[in-house]
C-alpha cells in the first residue's frame, strides 16, 4: 500500500507541474504534506520532517551553488567566455568549428549554468555562422551537447551536486567519473551527430547576433582558460592530496580542509574576482553587484532543490524508504539502470532535468546501501536519464527552436535526438565504468 501511495504522489507531482502549471517548489511542498498524511505520519511531525528535509538538503548545497553562480557570473561579465571561444575558433580553424564550439561549451559550461551558457554562447555561434556561411544547426548542436553534458553530469551544477549530497557520494570522484562519461557523450551527440544534420535549414534571427567588442577589453587567453577551469583543477588535485599525507596529521587536516567543495569554490571565486575583475580594472562594487544578481537568478533553483529534500524526508520519516529499498533490492535489474529509467520517465513527464533528477534521487536513495550500488555512478546514471527525450515541455527545447528559427519537426530531429544520444551514451558509459570497477584485478 505504501508503494502505491508513493507512486500516486509522484504522479500528482507530475500533474501539478505539467498540467496545473504550479511552481515546482510549491508543488513539492503540497505533495510532501499530502504524502505525510497518506503515509500516516503524525500530523504534528509532518512540518518538522519537511523543515528537516529542506535544512539538510540546503545545508550542504546552498553555499556551493551560490558560489558557483557568482563564479559563472564573473566568467560571463569579464568576457572570458568570449575570449575562450575566440581562441578555440582560431586554433581549430573554419573546417573544425563544430569541434571548437564543443570544447567552448564544455569549458565554459563547467562554471556557467545551462541557461546562462546558452544565452551567452549561442549568439557567438551565430557570428561564426554568418561570417563563414556555415549551417547553423551543425555548428550549434556540438556546443549545446557539451552544455547539456556539464549540466547533467558535472558539479558544481545544481542537480549533480544535490545528488552527491543525497547519496553521500564523493564530489571529487563523481567529477572524475563525470569527465570520463562526458567526453564520449559530447563527441557522439555533438560534432559526429551534427554531420547528419546538414540538410536542416536554419536562418537564425539577426537580433541574436552580438555586437563586436574591442579585443583589448577581454582578458588574456591563458587567464580566461585557467580561471574557468580552476574549480576542476582544484577538485581533481585536492582530492588526491589527503591520501598522500595520511602520515602527517597536520598536513592531512589542512588538505582535507582545502579539498572541501565549498573551499574549492570559494578559492576559485576569490581568484576569479581578482584575475577577471579588479586586475582588469573593474570596481569591486560593480563585481559585488553582479554577484548579487547571480544569486537572485538561482534562487528558484535552490527552492526546487529544497522542495525535493522535503519530499525525500517525508519518505524517510514514514519508513516507506525502507520498503522501497527492500522491494528494489530483490529486483534483478541493475540499480543504476533502475535510476536511469525512473529519471527518464519523470524527465519525459515534467521536462525539467533538475526536477527529474532530484525526484528520482529522493525515491531511489535507500537502495544505495542495500544493493551496494556505487553512489558516484548513481549520480551519473540518474543524470543520464534526466537528459533523455527533451520535448515540448522543456524550456530548452523552445529556446533552441526559437533561437535557431526552426520548425517543430526539425527541432525534434536535432535537439531532441541530441539530448537522447547524450542520455543513452551516458548510461552506457556509467555501466561500463561500473563493470570495470567490479572486475577483479
Amino acid at each position: 500500500m505504501s508503494i502505491l501511495i508513493v507512486a500516486l504522489c509522484v504522479f500528482l507531482l507530475i500533474l501539478l507541474i505539467s498540467w496545473g502549471k504550479i511552481n515546482p517548489f510549491l508543488a513539492f511542498l503540497i505533495i510532501s504534506i499530502l504524502a505525510g498524511v497518506l503515509l500516516r505520519i503524525p500530523i504534528g511531525e509532518i512540518s518538522q520532517a519537511i523543515e528537516t528535509g529542506i535544512g539538510s538538503m540546503l545545508g550542504s548545497l546552498a553555499v556551493i551553488v551560490c558560489l558557483g553562480a557568482m563564479f559563472g557570473k564573473v566568467i560571463s561579465d569579464s568576457g572570458a567566455a568570449k575570449k575562450i571561444t575566440e581562441v578555440l575558433t582560431q586554433t581549430f580553424g573554419q573546417k573544425n568549428l563544430p569541434w571548437a564550439f564543443m570544447l567552448t561549451g564544455f569549458i565554459v559550461g563547467i562554471p556557467l549554468f545551462y541557461n546562462v551558457g546558452f544565452v551567452l554562447l549561442v549568439p557567438l555561434v551565430f557570428s561564426a555562422v554568418y561570417q563563414y556561411k556555415l549551417p547553423a544547426v551543425c555548428v550549434g548542436i556540438p556546443l549545446l551537447a557539451a552544455l547539456s553534458v556539464t549540466h547533467g553530469f558535472l558539479p558544481p551544477h545544481p542537480s549533480p551536486t544535490a545528488l552527491v549530497s543525497i547519496f553521500n557520494a564523493n564530489l571529487s570522484l563523481t567529477l572524475v567519473y563525470g569527465l570520463i562519461v562526458a567526453i564520449p557523450c559530447m563527441v557522439l551527440a555533438g560534432p559526429l551527430f551534427a554531420k547528419t544534420l546538414k540538410r536542416i535549414q536554419s536562418k537564425p534571427l539577426e537580433v541574436f547576433i552580438p555586437k563586436t567588442a574591442p579585443n583589448q577589453q577581454l582578458p588574456s587567453g591563458f587567464n580566461s582558460f585557467f580561471t574557468a577551469l580552476l574549480p576542476v583543477i582544484l577538485l581533481s588535485t585536492t582530492a588526491a592530496l589527503p591520501l598522500l599525507t595520511q602520515d602527517n596529521t597536520t598536513a592531512h587536516e589542512v588538505f582535507v580542509f582545502l579539498a572541501d567543495p565549498m573551499m574549492v569554490m570559494l578559492i576559485s571565486l576569490i581568484v576569479a574576482t581578482y584575475s577577471l575583475g579588479t586586475k582588469q580594472g573593474v570596481a569591486v562594487k560593480t563585481i559585488m553587484e553582479g554577484y548579487g544578481s547571480a544569486v537572485k537568478d538561482i534562487a528558484m533553483i535552490l527552492l526546487i532543490v529544497a522542495g525535493a529534500g522535503a519530499l525525500k524526508q517525508i519518505f524517510i520519516a514514514s519508513g516507506v524508504s525502507n520498503e522501497i529499498a527492500s522491494l528494489l533490492a530483490s529486483s534483478d535489474m541493475n540499480p543504476l539502470l533502475l535510476g536511469f529509467f525512473m529519471a527518464t520517465l519523470i524527465r519525459i513527464s515534467l521536462g525539467s532535468a533538475t526536477v527529474a533528477g532530484l525526484t528520482t534521487a529522493g525515491i531511489i536513495a535507500p537502495i544505495i546501501a542495500t544493493t551496494n550500488a556505487n553512489p558516484n555512478l548513481m549520480v551519473l546514471a540518474i543524470g543520464s536519464g534526466s537528459l533523455m527525450c527533451s520535448h515540448v515541455n522543456d524550456s530548452g527545447f523552445w529556446m533552441f527552436k526559437e533561437y535557431f528559427n526552426l520548425s517543430l519537426k526539425d527541432t525534434f530531429k536535432s535537439w531532441t535526438l541530441m539530448e537522447t544520444i547524450v542520455g543513452v551514451v551516458g548510461i552506457g558509459m556509467v555501466l561500463l565504468i561500473d563493470f570495470v570497477l567490479q572486475t577483479p584485478t
